[in-house]
């Protein structure tokens, strides 16, 4: 490819809406362009990036036996009324109707259609297992569409179903496709992706994971132990408290607290340790308004995908009226009447004195003691884990907290949708049996992003080898040069007949433009002719990252372009593990 013919606009200022620098340069370097918010077109250099990852993909899910297909991008709105997820997902599955007035959807995800697809072929065990997968366009209505390619409305996205007739096989091929995921994302330059226990959301399922890229441009909290490796999504990190060391129980007494409404206020007037204090957080369920009180310790916070995990309902934070009975400010689990549910977090579990609200203004219990004064209650894990907390898997006191983007996820699905939507098969013995489903997704263009997050400097990306839109960038320093221009030309030439991707800046440019180019296009490896250094019989030859500077005699210029093309395969390779 010669620079002077490639389309898209490379600009050298920071645009002001880009808040990540994987999203800036996509947009500086001539990338993306964004249609409309969450919405982009992708201009060449972005298109093969995406091409390449994609190959990847395919060899690592053919790797596993699964079997490329392709679903409709547009579903009757009657496929997703077999799950009943038509009316349970919410606003960011996009509902419409044709000119026949049928209802219909545009695919956020396809776990329907790939039912659909193969509830026929299924129906005898003799077919079990099988998997199946497609590259395609969705669309997901997304509130916040927000940095580039990571938080999107459209997307392309590699999205398998994999079906079995016992757990254990699911299980082994759930297996066997972490183990292609983590293959792929190290192929794709990422070996810092890992993977972490996450909660299955609106998709479902009783086992899941998300791999995710650490960085502090993620959304996603991400729970880390170093002691044993322990890693969660905050959303299914399991908390664990230690109470032991507090206060002996003592009388309970209700105090006067003016204007004390805060957990932080009570504690102070009170001077109590807020590690021994209890909270009340207010909710309502969406569906009916009732009141959801949760109490926790003082210094904990809900975990809302937790508490509606727990209540299998969503909900929003509750509007206090006069009529509710609760006392906003001074709500607290003794002698509470309102007409609500209770539940009370198991970070309270084994404190035998504690403040709360008196649910009266202005008044407060000092001295609380729950099975004395309230009784045998059920604890819940209802709150998030805390920086420095226990982790659940060795006990230690280690956890750290990190942010995250989501690079892929996989999900064991179980019956979820095979059983609602009436897909069963004849068993060896005879009788109709539901075949149970894995599935395993990863957006292409979020990866693509998070690559560029992973790798890159102030100057642009460094995009790795495997993925690079070209492998070798040539800058020719002066085209109207006969020797230079010749000299790139015969590089750029023989490259493409070892099949090497090129990119030849034969462009009648400053020098600093041509590298600004250069660095804002990220290729691996630069060749760089130049006058003054030919006219000595050398040719300058480099790395993107900077660890590879090298004058190169003329003649040698191709053979040692190619072998450095090699060794940063190889240097990826290295880091590749086997397949299971």
């Amino acid at each position: 490819m010669k620079l002077s013919k490639l389309v898209g606009v490379r600009f050298k200022e920071r645009p002001a809406d880009c808040v990540i620098d994987s999203h800036a340069f996509s947009v500086r370097g001539g990338y993306i362009k964004q249609v409309s918010n969450g919405i982009f077109s992708l201009y060449p250099p972005m298109k093969k990036i995406t091409q390449n990852i994609e190959k990847i993909i395919r060899e690592e899910m053919d790797a596993v036996d699964s079997q490329e297909v392709m679903f409709p991008v547009v579903l009757p709105g009657s496929l997703w009324e077999e799950s009943g997820r038509y009316t349970s997902v919410g606003d960011e599955l996009l509902r419409f109707k044709d000119r026949n007035d049928t209802p219909m959807v545009l695919g956020m995800t396809h776990e329907e259609a790939a039912v659909h697809l193969a509830r026929d072929y299924g129906r005898t065990y003799a077919n079990y297992p099988f998997s199946i997968y497609q590259i395609q366009t969705k669309y997901r209505d997304e509130a916040r569409p927000r940095a580039g390619l990571i938080r999107v409305r459209e997307f392309t996205m590699k999205d398998a179903y994999s079906f079995h007739t016992s757990q254990e096989d699911l299980d082994q091929y759930y297996d066997r496709m972490a183990n292609s995921y983590s293959r792929i994302f190290q192929r794709a330059g990422v070996p810092e992706v890992i993977a972490v226990k996450s909660d299955s959301g609106m998709i479902g399922g009783s086992v899941s994971h998300e791999y995710m890229l650490l960085a502090d441009a993620g959304e996603d909290s991400i729970v880390l132990c170093d002691e044993c490796g322990y890693s969660a999504n905050m959303e299914a990190a399991d908390t664990t408290v230690d109470n032991s060391g507090c206060t002996p129980m003592g009388e309970l007494k209700k105090v006067n607290t003016p204007n004390c409404k805060s957990i932080e206020d009570v504690c102070k007037f009170l001077n109590t340790k807020v590690e021994e204090s209890c909270k009340a957080v207010m909710y309502q369920l969406n569906e009916t308004d009732e009141y959801v009180v949760v109490f926790l310790r003082g210094d904990y916070e809900v975990n809302e995908t937790k508490l509606t995990n727990y209540l299998d309902a969503k909900v929003h934070a509750a509007v206090v009226t006069e009529e509710s009975g609760l006392v906003a400010g001074f709500c607290g689990p003794y002698k509470q009447d309102a007409k609500c549910k209770v539940i009370f977090d198991k970070s309270l579990e084994g404190i035998e004195n504690l403040c709360c609200g008196a649910n009266e203004v202005d008044y407060h219990y000092v001295g609380l003691n729950i099975k004395r004064d309230i009784g045998d209650v059920e604890y819940v894990d209802v709150s998030k884990i805390q920086t420095g907390g226990i982790c659940p898997c060795c006990g230690k006191k280690a956890i750290r907290i990190s942010r995250g983007i989501e690079a892929g996820n996989i999900f064991q699905l179980g019956t979820k949708y095979t059983k609602s939507m009436g897909m069963t098969y004849t068993a060896e013995d005879g009788t109709a049996k539901t075949p149970i489903m894995g599935c395993y997704g990863i957006g292409v263009g979020r990866l693509a992003a998070c690559i560029c997050e992973a790798h890159h400097d102030d100057k642009g990306p460094i995009w790795p080898i495997t993925v690079a839109p070209w492998k070798v960038h040539i800058c020719c320093m002066r085209i109207d040069d006969d020797a230079c221009r010749e000299m790139s030309e015969h590089i750029y030439d023989e490259l493409q007949k070892m099949g090497i991707e090129v990119l030849f800046d034969d462009r009648k440019v400053r020098a600093g433009a041509m590298f600004a180019d250069a660095d804002l296009l990220g290729c691996p490896v630069r060749v760089t002719v130049g006058p003054k250094a030919l006219a000595n019989g050398e040719v300058e030859l480099s790395t993107r990252d900077k660890s590879v500077s090298l004058k190169v005699a003329k003649d040698d210029i191709v053979a040692e372009t190619k072998k450095l093309v090699d060794t940063l395969y190889a240097q990826i390779n290295e880091k590749v593990q086997d397949r299971k």
